[in-house]
């Protein structure tokens, strides 16, 4: 609920502490949010429209395919790395690019104790979903890219699943030695269906790339594949294309057409690389 995270949040037009009023939040100098009945409030600022958010049509599609359990095991990753990163039984979790907050929800009942969650994504489809994903979770439509409406120092462990990385923001807003744990596509990720459907395929170079974004800030403490076997139904294939970045450049006709002609069901290889990495002093 938002009431569990106010205090750690920050007016995106001045920088004042905000505070919960009814169906609002409200700074000290009268900038004001409304709450959504879903129980989200969006802290965007400006009237253009973030071009990489999530559609709807993505975000039920990325709901559907996790809550079948297919992804399990990543979860279980999640809550595994960020235990030993909490004080005790309390502590604070957020996610820059949460999306429908399921790894937020699974960390926060995962790991046992009354931690609470912020929920950080640019898609309002995604963040209406977060907002009831677990009742300790307060969701807010915030763009990564751009300074986070989130006060210094106050995450114990930040999650980055699958989403834009902003080193110095995530640096800003955990505690020192706080723990940011970073899941990306491994290559291989999602073969056959890659070559078979014509899917975007990883980039080699990805690993590197994440090494030179976050390495001036953070130092890399862990760092582990994982590769989860799968047998997909064509409505699983579909889902799993529909919520991430081939949906863009993949039409829906020729998509089910090449997805009809694959064996039902299909053998899928879904494959990651967990990091974690820690605050430089």
């Amino acid at each position: 609920m938002l009431a569990d995270v106010i205090d750690l949040l920050l007016c995106p037009v001045c920088g004042a502490r905000p505070s919960l009023v009814p169906g609002a939040v409200r700074c000290g100098n009268g900038h004001v949010f409304d709450v959504a009945r879903q129980g989200y409030v969006s802290l965007l600022t400006g009237s253009a429209a973030p071009g990489t958010a999530d559609t709807a049509a993505m975000v039920a599609a990325r709901d559907a395919f996790l809550s079948a359990g297919h992804y399990a095991p990543l979860a279980d990753a999640v809550i595994r790395l960020c235990a030993p990163a909490l004080p005790g039984t309390a502590g604070v979790i957020a996610d820059a690019g949460a999306g429908t907050g399921h790894y937020l929800a699974a960390a926060l009942t995962g790991t046992g104790g009354q931690a609470v969650g912020l929920a950080l994504d640019v898609s309002k489809h995604a963040i209406k979903r977060a907002a009831r994903a677990h009742p300790r979770i307060g969701a807010v439509v915030a763009d990564v890219w751009r300074p986070l409406p989130v006060r210094d120092a106050c995450a114990d462990v930040l999650l980055n699943v699958f989403a834009p990385r902003n080193a110095a923001e995530f640096a800003r807003v955990l505690k020192p030695g706080g723990t940011l744990i970073v899941v990306t596509p491994a290559p291989g990720h999602l073969r056959p269906l890659v070559e078979r459907l014509g899917l975007l395929s990883v980039d080699e170079d990805k690993d590197r790339r994440l090494g030179e974004t976050l390495g001036g800030r953070f130092a890399r403490a862990v760092q582990e594949d994982l590769d989860i076997p799968l047998r997909l139904g064509h409505d699983a294939v579909e889902a799993v294309v529909g919520m991430g970045p081939s949906a863009w450049h993949t039409g829906t006709d020729d998509l089910r057409k090449k997805i009809a002609a694959l064996p039902d069901p299909v053998q899928v290889t879904a494959s990651f690389r967990i990091s974690t990495w820690t605050t430089r002093a």
